[in-house]
């Protein structure tokens, strides 16, 4: 029986707090869609996403309203459709993406991920083909979400993969320029890939998932922030504990919609994702948290630190909170959607330099960034190259959503919109890297990828 101050911090939570559940994601499996014409194929694709999630969006409203509990986006992660079509006649999977877009769409979800590829070790005609599609796919659909892994601690990085994919978001940025590059914005690359992340760009629904899991992101930035504010000036053994116990009680809130979301769907409970995902509103900050931790401003000495101690905490909170904790779980520093971001890199205490050594210690790296539509493809992926590594090294997830705006630069400001935010343009390093990512091949995994 909960007390009844625990009713009224669960309330404030999210009455002044802005706690959410971010998104009730559906992961489901494609693999029984496979067919050699590419028609039958797109049709099997389309029926069977509508058929599986028609209840989803309905569902989450539900127990929104019977609970109290804001459920911000309703989403669909399926199966990598590199694996999915490489079976099929087609030379092009935008008509795959167009059927994917438009069973997003009549189910009536925010956004659909798994337009993706697993190339860390190599690439099949299907990968290939796959790549080749995402720029138009991105540019002609709404709400498709696509993802490519890179690099891994048991493969190393295909570093010709991360070139190609340098070459993919300067494509996508040029196709989607009317639009200040929003294609980019749905499109991200991983080292270390999970698959069971309900966050989009990057969910895709993993090949050991089953034929369908329910998974749940929970976040709560406000809520933290708040509970530090109760305990200023003392210790960092305090701040870690206080982090804990409310991370607890987010994760128990998450539980519940998973339960309840799982039970009426009639599909298995995949996961509570605990990501403290912010946005550019105010009192959803990451980064206000970390500056009530005492730093002048994110980016500061004494960030990554603060950041690392952050991170550490939320997870600690989830696992004793249930056993079902996965997907990424920790702090996202993505710099247009976190308000407390956008206000550091305009008053110059965050470079992309600090932001890249940050993802050292979060979930999960550099992302959502706009930066000049003059940057080359070859520092694009110079820059992945840079953020797989530190997954590779780490055996952690690392990911990048780099966003080179056409005709802006440096002093600009980008306007995407939604919980996608804001975002001035950040400076990039101005030396090339065009000889380094020439070379290709693959870097090879470290020692530690030897554990067998």
């Amino acid at each position: 029986m909960l007390e009844l101050n625990e009713i009224l911090s669960t309330r404030r939570m999210f009455e002044e707090n802005r706690l959410d559940v971010r998104t009730i994601t559906l992961g489901i499996s494609l693999r029984g869609c496979a067919a050699s014409s590419g028609d039958t194929l797109c049709t099997n694709i389309y029926d069977h996403i509508c058929r599986t999630a028609e209840n989803l969006v309905a569902t989450g409203d539900t127990i929104s309203r019977e609970y109290g509990i804001p459920i911000i986006n309703k989403r669909v992660a399926v199966t990598p459709i590199a694996l999915v079509a490489e079976s099929s006649d087609l030379t092009s999977y935008v008509p795959v993406a167009r059927a994917l877009d438009r069973a997003a769409k009549t189910v009536g979800i925010d956004f659909l991920g798994g337009f993706s590829a697993l190339v860390e070790s190599g690439m099949t005609r299907g990968d290939r083909i796959l790549l080749d599609s995402v720029p138009e796919a991105l540019a002609v659909t709404d709400r498709v979400c696509s993802s490519i892994a890179v690099g891994s601690t048991k493969a190393g990085i295909n570093m010709d993969a991360v070139r190609k994919v340098g070459e993919i978001i300067k494509q996508t940025a040029e196709l989607t320029a009317d639009r200040d590059a929003l294609g980019c914005a749905k499109l991200v690359a991983f080292c270390n890939p999970v698959e069971d992340n309900p966050f989009m760009a990057g969910a895709f629904h993993g090949v050991t998932q089953g034929d369908a899991a329910v998974h749940v992101g929970v976040s709560g930035p406000g809520v933290v922030k708040r509970a530090l504010e109760d305990c200023r000036g003392a210790s960092f053994d305090v701040v870690a504990e206080t982090i804990k116990r409310t991370a607890f009680m987010i994760t128990r809130i998450g539980q519940i919609v998973a339960q309840e979301a799982s039970a009426r769907l009639s599909i298995p409970f995949g996961i509570i994702d605990l990501s403290l995902a912010p946005t550019s509103d105010i009192g959803d900050s990451v980064a206000h948290i970390l500056e009530e931790m005492g730093l002048a401003g994110c980016g500061a000495p004494g960030t990554t630190a603060a950041l690392a101690l952050l991170n550490d905490a939320v997870k600690k909170g989830g696992l004793m909170a249930s056993g079902r904790v996965g997907g990424l779980s920790g702090a996202f520093i993505p710099v247009s959607e976190d308000l407390g971001m956008i206000q550091a890199v305009e008053r110059g205490s965050l470079s992309l330099e600090k932001l890249e050594a940050m993802t050292c210690v979060c979930s999960v790296g550099l992302d959502m960034i706009a930066v000049p539509g003059t940057t080359t493809a070859a520092t694009l992926a110079a820059i992945l190259a840079d953020e797989a590594a530190i997954g590779m090294i780490n055996n952690k997830t690392t990911a990048m959503r780099i966003i080179p705006v056409p005709g802006k630069d440096v002093g600009d400001t980008v306007e995407f919109g939604g919980l996608l935010g804001y975002a001035p343009i950040m400076a990039v390093n101005s030396f090339a890297g065009d000889d380094f990512i020439a070379r290709g091949g693959r870097i090879p995994a470290p020692v530690r990828s030897l554990t067998n």
